[in-house]
């Protein structure tokens, strides 16, 4: 084993993973908790934001809510020279939709697109939920202030917008804030099927539900850890591609997977203060958030959330019982806590939007042999330095080992076993930044 272990990191030459980019920490310390703060504060004022509450006012209800936001996304876009393309994106439901229906409606997503440079029509997606509820989901009358479930999430996104707007990335990023998601995910549906009818190349969502709160209804406190969901494989997965995976391995290495190991890393090299949780679900156990219908349609997604939630806070009408208080209330809201959990998207939609496209296809080779063999689709892009191999033992959570190869479309670890690991492929750019990792898709035989 203690041979074994030394090829390996004999092999192991991280070239690109020692550099980091100041641009990354600068963005970090520009995130504001005091702004979070303030946008907390204003989207739990408007009394309820329930999916089917007032449109017409201008204080109160859904309506003021989009609007408010909307004409934050504007404001920022004035500050960068009109770098955002604001629009609303809707759909109408009706009560034959779903039992959590009252009356049918529009929902309205907020959608912001900052265009890349370079990948116009490759997206990186950050999104917060608009709507709140009471106990009653179909209660749109009730007071439900929502401040972390999930105006959290949604003034995060508004955050990132704010200093991100001040950078140029390659890749395009898009800030949303998305509605219906507490009678059935309907925002998520929507734009997810408008980014399909319009072919956006979506990198990945991170969908951030409930990001403010840092005591748990279990007692802990904690407000370094968070959790990011993601399922194993896409559900749109072919037959065959099942019937591969099976002997060839990869059950845990969907393109959603490589996404929460991408955050993961990128939050141990740039916020080493903060605890990853990689939660190997889809979501919270038997329940859903606005990832998932991107999930559905085969793009990249995950949940971005506190690690310790308190359910005498959520989908509570405001009351006291017994002694305890429920409600969704600011004062329920850690905002220094907020803003790191927003930083943590901010320097990933940062990191991914700089970073060339990942490799089209990845291909494997080497059964009873000691080689491993690798070839990959090249990225068309002259600012890519080359290709980084990964590889970790099949019962790792992570990549541990890596080598830059150089700017070629194959290489051969000698001495490595095939059988003992999982390997994958990523583009390095030249400023260091990479692409997410490839899982191979494919075998090959010499």
């Amino acid at each position: 084993m203690k041979i074994q272990l030394s090829l390996i990191l004999i092999f192991s030459f991280v070239l690109v993973s020692g550099q980091t980019d100041t641009r990354i920490y600068d963005i970090t310390n520009r995130i504001s908790a005091e702004r979070i703060e303030k946008d907390i504060r204003t989207l739990a004022g408007f009394g309820t934001r329930n999916t089917f509450s007032d449109t017409v006012s201008e204080t109160r209800g859904i309506g003021a809510a989009r609007r408010w936001i909307k004409n934050e996304f504007d404001k920022i876009s004035e500050g960068c020279n009109g770098c955002l393309d604001v629009f609303y994106q809707k759909d109408l439901v009706t009560p034959g939709d779903g039992s959590r229906i009252p009356h049918k409606a529009w929902v309205v997503n907020v959608v912001a697109v900052q265009k890349g440079s370079r990948y116009p029509n490759r997206y990186i997606i950050m999104s917060g939920d608009i709507d709140s509820r009471a106990s009653d989901a179909t209660d749109f009358t009730t007071d439900a202030p929502g401040a972390n479930d999930n105006a959290s999430g949604m003034a995060g996104t508004i955050e990132a917008a704010r200093v991100l707007s001040g950078y140029r990335f390659e890749s395009s990023i898009v800030y949303v804030g998305l509605s219906g998601e507490e009678q059935g995910l309907f925002g998520g549906q929507g734009l997810a099927e408008y980014a399909r009818e319009h072919q956006w190349d979506i990198v990945g969502i991170f969908n951030n539900d409930m990001i403010g709160n840092i005591e748990g209804v279990d007692g802990i406190i904690d407000n370094r850890t968070f959790r990011i969901f993601s399922e194993p494989v896409p559900p749109t997965e072919t037959e065959e591609q099942r019937k591969r995976r099976r002997f060839y391995g990869g059950e845990v290495d969907g393109i959603s997977r490589q996404l929460a190991r991408y955050i993961h890393k990128t939050v141990k090299t740039y916020m080493p203060e903060m605890n990853p949780m990689m939660v190997y679900r889809l979501d919270r156990f038997g329940r859903g958030g606005h990832h998932r219908p991107f999930n559905d349609l085969g793009y990249a997604g995950v949940r971005i959330m506190e690690a310790h939630e308190n359910y005498n806070r959520q989908h509570q009408d405001i009351r006291t019982e017994n002694g305890i208080a429920y409600g969704d209330v600011v004062a329920g809201v850690n905002f220094g806590y907020a803003r790191k959990l927003t930083a943590v998207n901010a320097i990933n939609l940062a990191a991914l939007a700089w970073a060339p496209p990942a490799p089209a296809r990845v291909a494997i080779g080497g059964g009873v042999e000691a080689a491993v063999k690798l070839q990959w689709d090249k990225v068309d892009d002259p600012d890519v330095k080359g290709y980084i191999i990964y590889w970790r033992y099949t019962t790792s959570p992570q990549w541990e080992f890596s080598r830059f190869v150089g700017d070629t479309d194959h290489f051969t670890l000698e001495g490595v076993v095939v059988d003992n690991f999982y390997f994958g492929v990523a583009a390095v750019g030249k400023d260091g930044h990479e692409s997410v990792v490839v899982f191979p898709s494919e075998t090959f035989r010499n």
